[in-house]
């Protein structure tokens, strides 16, 4: 009966917790269960409850969710608080915010033109913001984790081995050459330095052998800061120029020189045909860079140029040309850091196929790492900020300026009337010399856009378009190319001038004939 009643009282209590199904259970049916069939149920009801119980991982993540929905119903509350209470037109912060917030809007709005024209500026920008900072912290950890992968090797400082030149303000400027001595030269090329490098550069891996058989004497000199050359705060490219100039007269060279110019070492050799044209006999570019800033420029040509770079590339030209100061940390963390990496990780390039093969090269990469080192010889940062900006400022000339053009006038008090009888005078202006640039096709860091430009702006230039080169696969230890360049320039090989013998001018007795 005890079984019964117990059975009964467990049915009404289940009966209890169910909804009123209308099925009722007679009292007085005993269901007789054996005993070792009730056993095995227990037992198999008993496992069920251990499979179906819940883990402490599962419980930990319902947790985590439930507090996940309790903090988003909690941000959107406090949004709601500071959206009605805050930032509404009658509030105090709003009153004093809005005027500066429009300020630095006018002021930013040129911004607004590198944005596709369907985008919303609103929201484009603050999506532009926080894609930048998670980018920012992605190459931070990459560069940390590369670094740890790598073997790390640490910068070295050598002895000083560079040729000094003192200037007129007092000066010395550190210089290197190479090919045939001064007595014996035929064509004297200068070949001022890029970013990052040093007058170890000039044109790499050139062989000795062909400088003398075409009878060119290459000298390269430091920067102003860079290597052995004392800094010079107050430069520009007037002054690069007057470098150069002052450098030719230095080592003895009186007569007109050639300027070797590539990447960003362009820039001086632009100068250089700007302010001293008449000490110029032609210049060879390699991959020049301009002015990403060049005003001359139309949109579609700034688009394709800016298009190719990384992001972090472009936010360095936007700190050199707006915030500068802000610099120096990226420069300490990277190149000035006392350690070696790659060319490319310290200047924010994107390389393409064939120069990612060559900086692979152990022979280049030393090569590389021996020109930094005497780069960042002096510690300073200063001249690696003021070479940043000098490429983003205005260089106080544009290219157009080089253009050969005749200009005429009149001079005298009565040229009105003078005109009538005589011809106007005419002089050529401009940059008289050959200009040869050589652009590779596969070039991402000075895109052949900038070429083009270059070319639309300077129709004498000579264009040699390379299909399969980069931005230092064409000049970086390559024989062919080397002999193309001078071939190009100079013509078909003549050596070195012979050396003049001196002779007794002294007219004989009896012969006083003069000549």
């Amino acid at each position: 009966m005890s079984e019964v009643r117990g059975s009964n009282s467990w049915r009404d209590e289940l009966a209890s917790l169910v909804s009123d199904s209308g099925i009722r259970y007679a009292a007085a049916d005993p269901i007789e269960v054996p005993t070792a069939s009730f056993d095995a149920q227990a037992s198999d009801f008993g496992s069920g409850d251990l499979e179906q119980s819940e883990s402490f991982k599962d419980q930990i993540k319902g947790f985590a969710i439930a507090w996940g929905e309790i903090l988003m119903d909690l941000g959107r509350g406090c949004k709601d608080i500071v959206e009605q209470n805050i930032l509404t037109e009658d509030s105090y912060i709003v009153r004093k915010l809005r005027k500066p917030c429009a300020k630095a809007s006018a002021k930013l709005r040129y911004l607004n033109e590198f944005l596709p024209e369907d985008r919303d500026p609103a929201h484009a920008w603050p999506v532009i913001f926080f894609v930048s900072i998670l980018a920012l912290t992605a190459m931070n950890f990459s560069t940390e984790h590369d670094s740890l992968v790598r073997s790390v090797k640490k910068v070295q400082i050598h002895p000083p081995s560079a040729s000094h030149v003192l200037l007129p303000d007092g000066r010395r400027l550190a210089y290197h050459e190479q090919g045939v001595p001064a007595e014996r030269t035929r064509f004297l090329l200068i070949a001022p330095h890029s970013f990052l490098s040093s007058r170890l550069a000039g044109i790499p891996g050139i062989k000795i052998s062909l400088l003398e058989e075409f009878g060119i004497r290459l000298v390269t000199y430091d920067l102003p800061g860079f290597g052995e050359s004392d800094p010079h705060p107050g430069r520009d490219l007037n002054s690069s120029a007057l470098d150069i100039l002052y450098l030719a007269n230095g080592i003895g060279f009186d007569d007109k020189f050639w300027v070797l110019g590539h990447s960003s070492g362009a820039m001086h050799a632009w100068a250089s045909l700007r302010y001293i044209p008449d000490r110029v006999a032609g210049a060879a570019m390699v991959a020049p860079i301009i002015n990403p800033y060049e005003p001359g420029m139309t949109k579609e040509e700034r688009k394709k140029i800016w298009e190719p770079w990384v992001l972090r590339r472009k936010v360095m030209y936007f700190l050199a040309r707006r915030f500068p100061k802000f610099l120096s940390s990226f420069y300490r963390r990277s190149f000035l850091s006392g350690k070696h990496d790659r060319i490319d990780r310290w200047l924010s390039l994107s390389l393409g196929k064939k120069d990612e093969i060559l900086i692979e090269d152990p022979k280049i990469e030393e090569y590389l790492q021996r020109d930094v080192e005497e780069s960042i010889r002096q510690g300073s940062i200063k001249p690696f900020i003021e070479e940043a900006v000098l490429q983003v400022s205005e260089w106080g000339f544009s290219l157009s300026d080089l253009q050969v053009q005749k200009q005429c006038q009149q001079r005298g008090f009565l040229r009105l009337f003078r005109s009538m009888y005589s011809e106007a005078e005419c002089v050529l202006t401009g940059f008289l010399g050959q200009i040869h640039i050589w652009q590779g096709m596969g070039d991402m860091i000075v895109p052949p856009t900038v070429t083009d430009y270059i070319a639309r702006v300077l129709p004498g230039a000579y264009v040699h378009k390379l299909p399969s080169e980069g931005h230092f696969s064409y000049l970086y230890f390559c024989d062919e190319c080397h002999i193309q360049i001078f071939t190009t320039l100079f013509g078909s090989p003549q050596g070195p001038v012979e050396k003049k013998v001196a002779t007794d001018t002294t007219p004989s007795e009896g012969n006083s004939e003069e000549i």
